[in-house]
Formats: C-alpha cells, structure tokens, sequence
C-alpha cells in the first residue's frame, strides 16, 4: 500500500502501527486493522525491525505552549460586565513583543552540554530524516508576503471578550488566518493540487475538498511526544464558528490521544508556525503528495520601529506586521498563482465581507473595526469626534446590545441604522485607538484612550442590558440614569449568586414537576423565561429595602403559577389541588376561575437585609392587559388610604405589571394607562413594568405584530426609561430590577424592563409551536435553560461545586414530591357552586336622609365661597340657586347628586368622582369645581366642606383623560383596594362605556363570583332619547340587564333627583359591596318638572324601588283618598325619562283611567313593590311596557322574560316601544319626533 499521498509526513506513524498490529493485531483500532489487512504493508515498512519512538526529552515541542494554550476552550470563568474592570483592560497598553526581561543569550551557554559521537536516528527523527531526503526531489518555489494584523488584532480583542462574556473559549490568530488560507485556497484551487507520478506519467491532482492540515505535537504512551500533521476535512463547506470547532477538536483529541487514523490522511494543504517561537519567516520542505504549505511568522513592529515607544507608534500610526510564506510544488503551481494567493490572503485580513462573516458566525452583536488609512486630525477636531462618539453610544448603543438569549433578528423584522456607533462614522480609524483624546469628564477622566473609551462604552451599554434613556426630557434624570450605566452593575456576591440560583432553582423545578406530575394540563409554563422570578424578587426585595409598604402585581396568565408560588407564597398544595379539580372558591357559592386566573397576597422578607413588605397579585381574566388599569387603581386606592390615615406623603405601594411583547405592542388599554399614570387623580408614584418579551404572541411573530422596532418603543412616547436585559443572565437582570426601582422612587416614574427571552413550548402545553416557526424553535431545541447555563457559570467560577447544585435541585424536588403525595392521598372535592345571591347580607332599613342642618351646610359651601375665590359670572344663578335651594326648593339632577356626595363626604367617607369632564359635567350640570377666572385657581366647595367637618372625609372630582378602557378599570381596581371608599364613574355618554366592555364583563359583573373581589364601585351612564342619533342615546340598559344574576349588580334608572340622592347614599352607607348601575338623564337634567324639593331629601328615609302613579298613591303605598283606583284599566309602567312625557300626556288627555308606575330599580326586580303596585288596581286588564328603546334594546326583553314568574297573577303585559332595530335610535331629529308621537299614541291607546 501507498502511505505517501495518502498519510503525508504522518508516514512515520503508519509504520509504527503497523509493527504493533503485526505484534498483536488487537492492539490497534479496528480502523488501522482493517487498512493493514485490505491493504497490507505499507511500502515504507519492507519487514525492518520495529521502530522505536524518541525517548522522553528527546525532542522539543514543535508548537509554541502559548498558541498551543491559546486554541484551548477555557472552562466558563464567569462574565465581567463591570466597567471598571473593562475600562482596566482598554487602557492597558498592547504589550511589546520585543519587551520581555532583559537576559543575554550568553547566559545559557553554561547549561549546553554535548556528547560527542553518532546517534541512531530511530521513530519520527528517521522518519523526519527520511521525509527529508524525499522532499529533495520536489521541486519547490516560495513566495513571501508581509501583512498587517492590526485589524486582526483589534477585532479578534473584540470577538474574545465577547466570547468571555457568554459561552466561553476564544479565538486564536491561528484560526483567522487558518480560515483566510481556506478561503484565498477556494479562490484560488491550483493551491490545492499535488503532484503525482504513475508509470512515468505524471498527473496534477485537484483534490474534491480543502484539507487543512495542523502541525500537532502528539504525546506518546511512554510519555514522549512527536509531531504529526492532521486535517481539518472539507474546510471549504465550514462557516468560521464550525471551523474553529472542528479546529478545536482536533487539538483537543490529540491531547487525550483519541486521534483516529482518518484524522492523520488526505491532508492537501498545509499550515505551519513557526512564528509561535519568534520567527519571522522560515522555508519549510513539502514531503511526497502535499501541494502547498503555508508558513506563518511572528507578528511584531517593523525592526526599524524596535526602539519607539508605545506612545510614539500610536502617534506614527505604526502597525505590526507579519509574514506568510507559501512554499509549494513547482511542477503544478505557478509562482503568479501563489504570489496572488498570498495577496487575497493579505487582503482577507483586512476585508470588511471577511469580518463581517466572522462576526455573524459566532454571534457577535456590533460590526467589527474596519480597515482604514490615517486620517489626518483636520476640521473637526478628533476629540469632538470622541465626544460625538461617547453620545452615540449614550444614545444607541442598546441596538448592538447582546440582549437576545437566542443570538438571533427577528426575521422580518427591520433593524435600525446603528452606523453611528461605528468608530469611522466619527472620522476614527483603528489607528486612533492608542491615541490620547479628552473626554471631557467620561469615565472620571479628562483624557482617554480611544481604546478605553470604547472599552468603557461598551461595557456600559452593549453587554446584556440595553437602555434607552437619552430621549427623556429632564437633565437630572438622564444624567441620574447616565452615571449608573456608566458605573456599571457591581459583580454579585457568592451569597447573592447563590440567592439568585435557588430562585432559577425553585423557578426551573416547579415548573418540571407539573409538566411531569400533570402531562396535558394547561397551565401557560413559564419555561424560557425563569429569570422572571430573580427580576421580579428583586424589584420586591428593593422596594422592601425602602421602606414601602407594598407590591401590587398584575400579570397575564403566562407563568402566573411560579409567581403565585415563588413570588407572592401560594402554598403549592392549593395549587395541586386547583390541578386535582378541588377548587375552592374565593366566594361562597361562587363559579370560581381556572387555576392561572386567580390572585393571591403574601409577604416578603430580605435575604439580605431587615425589610419586609406586602405582595399582593391582582386576578385577572384571560383579555392581555385588562388587569393593567385594575392593577394602577388597586395601587391608588391604596396609597390614598396610608396617606390619609398614616399622613405618608411618598408612594409607599409599587405597582409591578408584567405584559407579554405581543400584547404589550398589540393592545389600546396599554397606551391609555401610561397615558393617564402622571395625571393628578391617577398617579401612583411610578409603575415598574415588565415586558417579558418572549418574542412571539401566540403564532405570530414581531414582523406580524407590530410595526415598532422594541416591543417597548411605546413607553418612550411616555418619557419613561427603558432597560433590554437578555433573559438568560439573571444577575443583570437583578440589577436592572434594582436600578428601576430605585429609580421609580428617585423620580416617581413608569420605568420599563424588556426581559426579552423565548417560549419553550407552545402557546399552551398542548400546542406544537414547530409548525409555524420550526427556525426559531430548533433553536430553543437545543438552547440550554438559563438555570443550567447559570449553574455551569457558578461552578465553572468556583463559587459552587457540582454536588452542591445537584442537591439543591434535588431537595427542591423532594419537597414538592412529598406535598404532592398528601395532596393525592387527600379526598378533596370543589366547593359548591350555589350562586352569589346569599354571599352578601342585603342592606335593609338604612335612613338615607340628611338633617337640615348638614343640607344648609352643604347650600352654604355654594352661597359662601371664600373671599380670596372670584367666581365666573356665569355662574351666578347656579351658586344662587344651590345656596338658596332649602328656602326656594326645585333641586335640580346636579344639585341633588351634589348633595350626595357632599354629605357623605362631610361625615367622613372618602368620596371619589371621575370621568370625561366630571367636574363640570358633559351638560353643565354639576359644577362640582369652581375655577377662578383671574388666576384660573380651581375650588371644591363640598370637599372644602369635607375638610371643614373634621371628620377625615374628602369629595375628590377629576376629569379623566378620554378614556373609557383605563378609566373605568382604574376605578373598578380603586373600589377592591378600599372598599370603604365611594368611587362612581361617570361616562360622557351612556354607550361610550362600550370602549370599556371588557371592564364591565370581566370584571364589574363577574369579579365577585370569580374571584370574590368585592366593590362598590358606581357607574353613572348617562341615558335618553331626545334625537341625538343612534350615538348618544342609549346606554344600552339591555346588555347590563344581560349580564346580572344573582343580584351581582343594582341597575337602576331614577326619575327624581331626591331619589337619584338616596340610591347613591344607600350604595355607600350600606352594608353589601356590589357594583350599582345608574342611567342618567339628559334632557331630563333641565326638565322642570324632574325636581325635587328638600324634605325629599331631610323627611325622606330611603330610596323608592318601584314609585306608584302620585295621582292615586302616595308614598309608602299609602292610596290616595278620592282617587278612583278601579276606574284604572291600563297600568303604564316605564323607567326614566319617558315617565315625564306619559304623564304630561296623560293630563293633557285628562286620563283617570291611566295609572303609570315608574320601576326605579330595574335589578335586582322588585317583584314585591310591583306586585303592591298592580294590587292597587284591581281592575287593571293590561299592563303596557313602554320604553323609548326600540323593541329588542332597553328593559323590555329582560322585563318580558322574567317578570311573570315573579309576579304570577299580574295582568297580560304588552310591548309599547318602538320597532326592533339593529342601531339604538333614528339619526332624523324629524323621524325621532314621528316616533314618539306614535309611541305616546300607542302607549294611550283605547
């Protein structure tokens, strides 16, 4: 067999396994037993005596021990994001090869000692001798080339601090110009060939791959070592990462001699370094078979630069040079074609498509430096230039930030321009990189290197945190937020380390155990993206280091179980049980929710520290982002009480809210609560939000979801700053927690995490998410949890040993296991779901009235303003009539509401109105604020009243921003976090509450008897047809009627102001805590005869469900003497306005036949006061249900379905309303009046 084309100067080694095979043939592997048996001896054998290898000693290793060290994968020491250790690094000068300890060669000469005679030249040292007798015969040219390496020293810097950054092992000078040989051999394949003789015919051989062979010192069995060349196959088809990994693994099984006998053949190009030992070039022979062999020299100055000083090649723009040798076979290649190889070479090495690549293979972030000539320091001066580059970074350096776990773009997704972070944007080169520049302050210093200030830079702003800070407005907080970037995160102690892991631990088991415990059940896994929970630990743990009172946590229902377990305390055998089916609900004979809906409230005690502070998470139902107003509200609600009752004048209580970047991008709600988070009825000293960004929303990915760039580019708009923190380095993202609630109390600000990580699995444990981005999720296929990737960190640092983290982990899940087994040894069962009606105590013979003396108080608060307080003019016969109303009576709507909240507020409660134009009114009605008109000064008479009283009460009214979303579910949150509170909402127009359906469906009506969150919360609709179009006339009574059971809700529509007064008062003062509907007049707000005089609201004790016909019964159900209650034949009963224009009509027509019964309250039915009512004319034949809505809206399909069996022996009722349409009312003013004649004509009909 022939071993030379094949083996190369590996033929030595073929020899030797072939005397040991022919020894023991088991002795070699199967590989080298089944190339001697089908091939036989090789040629070079010829039955010689066995070879013998070199002794220990004998020869020295032919590859330097620092590039030997250097192609080695160092073991994960941690990662170093602090500044200063960064900034220590860049202003260290590039050391000198040239200045190493002065020692003399002569100094050696004593320890050279030499035994004269001949040795037998036996192993690789014959076989060397031979190689080299053989390699006469090739005839070789070489051609020679220096080349700069700056560039490839400055990138290559930066490609390993990455790397030290994140999975470790760096790059060598060898694997760069190892990969420009193969690229330059594929641009020019004659490199490639060898030469060839076969019975006197000779042949150029063009091997079909590029076999890069590596010059390797092989250790020996007997402890020697001997030089063997071996190939890195198929160079040609590898990206730059994939060829330092196989580079790599060559070296790495030669080590631990696990070379394989495909590993030492088929070399057809050839790469040496001699530079390794300090030349700088040298001639190698090529043996029989190889084509070309390249020589790579040391890399040093050019000699006449030996004696300059760092500073002086800085400012000369002196570069070190090295030299590459091709020495290559005459008889197939050409000198032209090695002298262009060496130039394409030469020019790779600076070639920007060449770094570009090398950069994009191993997942480099930034663009690499670029090759460039000097430029000359004109115009601009250079240290502006550095200044303009420092704010570059400042401002855009989050965009070349490595914050993506999974190393990826977003396909589809456009990047913005970051060239500005280029050092050549600026007019810098890499020759200004050891040039002093001032900075004016950056970094402490007035002068830098540009070297350090980019080290610095970059340590700042683009490792594993992002911020966007620049765009806010105010200096003291940019400049606030600047020095802590700058500063950088401090290095976590070995205690803090190991908090952070328990947490990944706990984080990573839990939700282990249920996918295991629990296959198939949805449960929305918190799976890639488990740093949440040191995050969001570490945001609760600051607050509670300030001295706050409490977090408030709203989260959609991704991860909601591992925060309700490892976050807020929900003891897991309540969640096991939820899994079991044995759902306990929050409220008696309540429906209850799924498992991940549901809320909790814990406490949270430092690790590191003697605070303690109240975790609370908000339920929520599955609408993204509804939560987000709720939370804000509950927040509110609950800062107000500690400042009212604990005179706190900070925010004691964070709201912590968490979104997912699909809905956070996707969803109105979101923009209208940062809208209204800085307003004065609405500010909560600042939000900590949490994007957990997981990079797609349900199927859809970022390119489909939103036409932003961040997913949190909307919290911008808001003035807020904003932190990208890669999801798999959970100690920035605890400091970044840290930093933005610090931050939140420094300036009483929203402030944005954008944790961004990955989904593991799909939308829920049922889905398969490869179907629709099988690129993204090979990628988390084989991407390491972040508990792992951090334990490896730990441990690979020293600070924990492999046992210690294997113990952890699995005393964790012992002690889930052992919950599980009581649980499942436990008969539990869900508790009945009986219904809501019997939770709650009902609220009977409460006195709703005011004394006379609260009523002149409160007129006075009008009549007496104070002397300083101009009123507007216009005003004058509005405070007129309020101050004057106990002695001149006709109280309007507005006044009579007034007077309800005025009073309540004056003995003590806390009242709370708003809404679009409250303080005013949509109609100008209310008036509840007075504003000055020479210094515009606003004034609350009835809550100037509250304060005069003493008795701790308040009548706050604000405008609301224009929105119904955020609003209505901020005051709904405000009502579960103080129920003692009277909160009411006021709608601009009844249906405009249609923009807050969500509010109303999942929330007002259903809170309690999903989660059992009581409130008391007030809605104030206003309601009527008057021809205002299909826009502004209903409230849609239908769709409130359609959602309350079980007396979750009062509805009621009152047709006097007095008794308008009593509902609202009943509603505070009483007992039960449900939500109360009112539907408000228009129209009827002016009406003369919609009044009330002040014994309705000082004699009167309550409000009046149901209130008879005044013509024949009085009130208490007292009939009327005179009245001729059996003449009545037709009973009216209607609700609201239409009431006035019935019984105008019916005096007009002078009807004693009429009776018209008014239902007040329209939920829960007032089955008994109706049935009083109807009794009261015993010869009634009908009851007509007129209502201004048409047919298939309004009261009357409720009314219709439910009435009858409420009050069984009632008279036929028929429909009196206009005809069923699919909008609310006519957009003619003249048809609406035609309307309503005709519904009066019907309603009077004979």
């Amino acid at each position: 067999m022939s071993s030379e084309t094949t083996f190369g100067q590996n033929s030595w080694l073929v020899d030797e396994m072939f005397q040991q095979f022919q020894e023991d043939p088991t002795s070699v592997d199967e590989e080298w037993r089944e190339l001697f048996e089908k091939k036989g001896a090789p040629k070079t054998a010829k039955g010689t005596s066995n070879v013998s290898p070199s002794k220990e000693g004998a020869s020295e290793a032919k590859t330097d021990p620092k590039v030997a060290r250097s192609t080695a994968a160092p073991s994960q020491d941690g990662r170093e994001t602090r500044v200063d250790q960064a900034a220590e690094v860049g202003a260290k000068k590039p050391k000198r090869a040239a200045s190493k300890p002065k020692t003399s060669p002569l100094d050696n000469i004593g320890n050279v000692t030499v035994e004269p005679g001949e040795t037998l030249l036996k192993g690789a040292f014959k076989a060397i001798a031979k190689n080299m007798n053989e390699s006469l015969e090739v005839p070789t040219a070489t051609t020679v080339r220096d080349m700069p390496v700056k560039l490839m020293f400055e990138n290559r810097a930066l490609v390993n601090d990455h790397l030290k950054r994140n999975r470790g092992g760096k790059i060598s000078f060898t694997h760069i110009i190892g990969y420009a040989i193969v690229q330059a051999t594929k641009l020019h394949p004659d490199m490639n060939k060898s030469y060839r003789e076969e019975e006197k015919k000779s042949f150029a051989v063009q091997p079909e791959h590029i076999n890069l062979g590596l010059a390797i010192d092989l250790p020996q069995k007997d402890g020697s070592r001997s030089l063997v060349v071996a190939a890195i196959k198929e160079c040609e088809t590898l990206t730059f990462d994939k060829f330092v990994a196989a580079y790599e693994d060559i070296v790495e099984r030669a080590r631990v001699g696990k070379l394989t006998m495909d590993d030492f053949s088929g070399v057809t190009i050839q790469l040496t370094n001699p530079g390794g030992i300090g030349t700088r070039h040298s001639i190698p022979r090529l043996t029989k078979g190889q084509g070309t062999i390249v020589g790579v020299g040391a890399m040093d100055y050019p000699a006449e630069f030996a004696g300059a000083s760092e500073d002086r090649l800085a400012e000369l723009g002196v570069g070190k040079l090295v030299t590459l040798t091709s020495t290559y076979d005459h008889r197939v290649i050409q000198g032209a074609e090695s002298g262009e190889f060496l130039r394409d070479i030469s020019q790779l090495l600076v070639d920007d498509k060449f770094w570009d690549h090398i950069f994009e293979s191993l997942g480099v972030p930034y663009s690499p430096l670029r090759w460039a000539q000097d430029l000359p320091n004109t115009g601009i001066n250079k240290d502006t230039r550095v200044m303009q580059l420092i704010q570059s970074y400042r401002s855009r350096g989050h965009l070349i930030a490595d914050i993506n776990p999974l190393g990826w773009e977003q396909p589809g997704l456009p990047k913005p321009d970051s060239r500005d972070l280029l050092i050549e944007t600026h007019g810098l080169t890499i020759w200004d990189l050891d040039r002093t520049f001032h900075v004016g302050g950056f970094g402490g210093k007035e002068t830098m290197t540009l070297r350090e200030v980019l080290s610095r830079l970059r340590a700042a702003y683009t490792l594993h945190v992002g911020a966007e800070f620049t765009h806010i407005m105010d200096r003291d907080e940019r400049e606030w937020l600047l020095d802590r970037m700058e500063a950088g995160m401090p290095k976590p102690t070995s205690a803090e380390q190991k908090y952070i892991l328990q947490k990944l631990n706990a984080a990573e088991a839990f939700e282990n155990f249920l996918q295991t415990k629990y296959l198939g059940q949805k449960r929305f896994s918190l799976e890639g993206a488990e740093t949440l929970i040191p995050l969001m630990d570490a945001v609760i743990d600051t607050a509670a280091g300030q001295g706050l009172d409490e977090v408030v946590i709203g989260m959609p229902h991704r991860g909601r179980l591992n925060v309700l377990f490892n976050i807020v305390g929900k003891p897991v055998a309540t969640i096991f049980n939820e899994f079991e089916g044995n759902f306990k609900a929050a409220q008696q004979g309540g429906s209850g929710d799924v498992k991940y809906h549901l809320g909790f409230e814990g406490e949270h005690i430092q690790m590191f520290g003697d605070g303690e502070i109240k975790v609370s998470l908000a339920a929520n139902p599955s609408h993204l982002e509804a939560v987000d107003p709720v939370l804000v509200g509950m927040a509110r609600a609950k800062t107000d009480i500690l400042k009212h009752h604990e005179g706190r004048e900070d925010y004691p209580v964070v709201p912590l809210m968490l979104h997912g970047d699909a809905s956070f991008t996707g969803l109105g709600v979101v923009q209208e609560t940062l809208n209204i988070s800085r307003l004065p009825g609405y500010s909560v000293g600042g939000t900590v939000h949490i994007v957990v960004n997981n990079q797609i929303g349900f199927t859809t990915t970022p390119d489909s979801g939103r036409s932003s760039y961040y997913a949190t580019d909307l919290a911008k708009g808001f003035d807020c700053p904003v932190f990208h923190v890669n999801g798999d380095d959970p100690e920035a993202a605890a400091w970044v927690a840290q930093l933005a609630t610090e931050y939140r109390r420094e300036f009483g600000k929203d402030v944005f995490i954008d944790l961004i990580c990955y989904r593991l699995r799909g939308h829920n444990e049922a889905d398969d998410p490869t179907v629709t981005q099988p690129i993204m999720y090979d990628r988390i296929e084989s991407h390491e949890s972040v508990r792992t990737r951090y334990t490896k960190d730990l441990i690979g640092r020293g600070d924990i040993t492999q046992e210690e983290a294997e113990i952890a982990a699995q005393d964790f899940h012992d002690q889930l296991d052992s919950v599980f087994s009581d649980v499942k040894s436990s008969e539990g069962k869900p508790s009945e779901q009986t219904g809501i009606t019997e939770a709650q105590e009902l609220t009977r013979g409460l006195d709703t009235s005011i004394s006379e003396e609260a009523f002149k108080r409160l007129a006075a608060s009008y009549a007496e303003l104070p002397e300083d307080f101009t009123p507007n003019k216009r005003l004058k016969n509005v405070l007129k009539n309020r101050g004057g109303s106990f002695e001149s009576g006709d109280i309007d709507w507005g006044w009579g509401e007034l007077l309800a909240f005025g009073s309540l507020a004056e003995q003590g409660k806390f009242v709370r109105l708003a809404g679009e134009d409250s303080q005013r009114g949509t109609f100008t009605q209310r008036h509840a604020v007075l504003y000055n008109p020479e210094n515009g000064e606003a004034f609350n008479p009835l809550d100037h009243n509250a304060i005069e009283s003493g008795n701790h009460g308040r009548f706050e009214v604000y405008n609301s921003a224009l929105t119904e979303f955020a609003g209505l579910g901020f005051e709904y949150g405000y009502t579960i976090a103080n129920h003692d509170a009277v909160v009411a909402w006021e709608a601009q127009f009844g249906d405009f509450a249609d923009g807050a359906q969500t509010i109303i469906d999942e929330y007002i009506s259903s809170g309690e008897t999903k989660w059992g969150e009581l409130s008391s919360l007030t809605m104030l609709l206003p309601h009527g047809y008057e021809g205002q179009g299909p826009d502004h006339s209903s409230a849609r009574i239908e769709r409130y009627l359609q959602l309350v059971a079980e007396g979750s809700m009062t509805i009621a529509q009152p047709s006097t102001p007095a008794n308008h007064f009593h509902l609202l008062r009943r509603q505070a003062l009483g007992e039960m805590k449900r939500p109360l509907i009112v539907f408000t007049p228009k129209s009827m707000l002016r009406n003369k005869a919609a009044v009330s005089q002040p014994a309705d609201f000082i004699e009167v004790d309550r409000f009046e469900s149901v209130i008879d016909d005044p013509n024949f019964v009085s009130r208490g159900n007292q009939k009327l003497d005179g009245a001729n209650h059996d003449k009545v034949e037709t009973i009216l009963l209607c609700s609201g306005k239409i009431y006035y224009e019935l019984a105008k009509r019916k005096e007009k027509d002078g009807r004693d036949d009429v009776a018209i019964i008014r239902i007040e309250m329209l939920h829960p039915i007032p089955f008994n006061r109706l049935a009083d009512a109807f009794a009261n004319y015993p010869n009634a034949k009908q009851i007509r249900f007129v209502q201004d809505e048409p047919a298939n809206q309004g009261a009357w399909p409720f009314y219709n379905e439910h009435l009858r069996n409420l009050v069984p022996d009632m008279p036929e009722m028929v429909r009196v309303s206009r005809r069923a349409q699919s909008t609310t009312a006519t957009g003619v003013a003249k048809v609406h009046q035609q309307e309503e004649k005709a519904l009066l004509d019907e309603a009077f009909a004979k």
